[in-house]
């Protein structure tokens, strides 16, 4: 996956992207404060007869969408040649610094949606340092690669599991969609998070595409 990072720096600096030279942050700590006080002021309960809780949980897609997208202008910026891969994985890392720290309890419900998100989004930051590290290989069987993933699981090993959703998350990344044979059988459990997250940045690269032209978080 991702390079090692060398030790010896005290403070982690911004990303800065090489022809603008400006420092600058693709997602803030202030920017995930503020969808985490949304989603408390939701007061978000999970109940199998509420008509509006697929209302209710829109929240959790959108917040997820956010995180996508900022994602995504590190990748756009990265093909623009505007960043090294080095520079591409340092922006990457800051996103996933802020979105994965573990947060203070809500609710049990918020919680268990949160936990989930973040592990979707596990899925979504392993595709793009694989994109960057690798590239995308449009030859790979994508399917072979999703019960590779699921044995994988199955047999106690993760690692390897993330490691071939990453490189299905590759081929997200150059436009490949998510198919119903991909994800029609895989059972409940890392693996099934991970290609969640997959289709979310699926759905947010079928959307507008001006996050390709846009300037990080402010």
């Amino acid at each position: 996956m991702a390079k090692k990072k060398k030790k010896g720096k005290a403070e982690k600096e911004p990303a800065v992207s090489p022809q603008s030279k400006i420092i600058f942050p693709f997602y803030s700590n202030e920017r995930w404060n503020n969808w985490l006080a949304q989603v408390k002021e939701s007061g978000f309960e999970l109940k199998e007869d509420d008509e509006d809780a697929g209302k209710s949980g829109e929240i959790f897609v959108n917040m997820e969408d956010d995180i996508n997208l900022a994602c995504l202008k590190v990748i756009a910026k990265f093909d623009n040649k505007e960043f090294s891969p080095d520079g591409a994985i340092d922006a990457l890392t800051e996103i996933r610094d802020v979105v994965l720290t573990p947060i203070d309890p809500i609710s049990e419900t918020i919680d268990l949606m949160i936990d989930s998100l973040q592990t979707s989004l596990i899925g979504v930051f392993a595709s793009c340092e694989y994109y960057i590290d690798n590239g995308a290989d449009n030859s790979v069987d994508l399917i072979e690669l999703v019960k590779k993933a699921v044995s994988s699981e199955e047999n106690n090993d993760p690692g390897a599991a993330l490691s071939y959703i990453a490189a299905l998350g590759a081929n997200v990344l150059k436009g490949t969609e998510i198919s119903d044979e991909m994800i029609s059988d895989i059972p409940y459990g890392l693996v099934a998070e991970w290609m969640d997250g997959l289709e979310s940045l699926s759905v947010a690269m079928m959307g507008d595409d001006s996050y390709k032209f846009d300037e990080p978080d402010e």
